[in-house]
């Protein structure tokens, strides 16, 4: 197939056009900065927001993998909403455009998360009535509109990849490492709390095993599929596992739940009567991230898709502290 990537020179993006190269698919990568080009992927330069170059990239291809989005805990709604929501309308508008007729979407298990522990939900969890971070309320509103779209003329399917992480990972790990440094990383509530991890390259090969099976009619067709390695780990193991992959000690130090949230709120009232674009050293959604259980049942994944995660913990981390030891050099 040719098969167009939103977001194909991102994290989770560029694992995915990287195995669907490898697997002899033609590849062609829509990006909102340049990147660098490669034999075996096509690329293109665009914004998702914009719909006729979301429409001309996706111009002869058979099939999407839509994982452009904006992430984050902080940063104006409209963002949000013109990069996840409008974006993946425009998405959904090149299918129709083009009688495109399959679309694997990345979703996010923030789009059912609501504040408080989950342990071991499944697909069956729904929609909260509210939404604290407007990054969640966009990717349920983007996932909804995905799932709503599914048809005669058109299979989708999506995915909810937890906590993606691995070599190369812009997000999290880097301010994890930065705030390690700086002595100003702290673990927040209680210990036990666990939630689920992938390593990017198990959630690429998700995306790759979701589009195999994916056809108008076919049983994933409409569905959401949480993904993870299927083993949840505490917050404190996983940090103290990146903290040595960096060659810094574990970090012991826990703040009580109620003093984050109290922190974290007083910040963001700061930053928005400040009128700060940056986001603030602690929100109130990171609090949550990070003093609740959040992990789900894969068992669909692994039924429906054929799905089994092929990176373990320590694998991954093996790989990690190899690619961390080589850019410190």
């Amino acid at each position: 197939m040719k098969i167009l990537v939103t977001g194909g020179g991102g994290f989770l993006g560029s694992a995915i056009c990287a195995q669907l190269a490898a697997r002899g698919h033609a590849v062609r990568a829509f990006n909102r900065s340049a990147v660098a080009r490669t034999d075996a992927v096509e690329q293109r330069r665009g914004d998702i927001a914009d719909r006729d170059a979301v429409l001309a990239a996706a111009a002869g291809v058979d099939a999407i993998v839509h994982s452009a989005g904006k992430v984050g805990a902080w940063g104006p709604a409209q963002e949000y909403h013109d990069i996840n929501v409008r974006g993946t309308d425009n998405v959904l508008a090149a299918c129709a455009r083009h009688g495109i007729r399959k679309l694997v979407f990345t979703s996010s298990p923030s789009a059912v998360q609501r504040g408080r522990d989950i342990e071991g939900a499944d697909e069956s969890l729904a929609y909260p009535a509210h939404f604290a971070l407007v990054y969640a309320q966009t990717k349920a509103l983007a996932e909804q509109r995905v799932l709503a779209a599914n048809g005669a003329d058109l299979a989708t399917v999506a995915l909810r990849p937890h906590f993606i992480w691995g070599p190369g990972d812009p997000n999290l790990l880097p301010r994890v490492l930065a705030r390690a440094r700086a002595g100003r990383l702290r673990l927040i509530g209680k210990a036990d709390k666990r939630i689920d991890i992938v390593y990017v390259d198990d959630a690429a090969h998700a995306h790759v095993r979701a589009l195999d099976k994916l056809d108008i009619g076919s049983p994933i067709a409409g569905k959401a599929y949480f993904i993870s390695q299927g083993e949840p780990i505490t917050h404190a193991r996983l940090f103290a596992a990146w903290l040595a992959a960096a060659g810094l000690p574990p970090e012991t130090r826990r703040i009580p739940t109620w003093l984050a949230h109290a922190l974290a709120a007083a910040l963001e009232g700061a930053y928005r009567t400040l009128g700060l674009r940056s986001e603030p050293p602690l929100t109130r959604f990171i609090v949550e991230e990070f003093s609740t259980s959040h992990w789900f049942d894969i068992s669909a994944a692994r039924r429906d898709l054929a799905y089994a995660p092929r990176v373990g913990f320590e694998e991954g981390m093996r790989r990690l502290t190899r690619h961390l030891a080589a850019k410190r050099g």
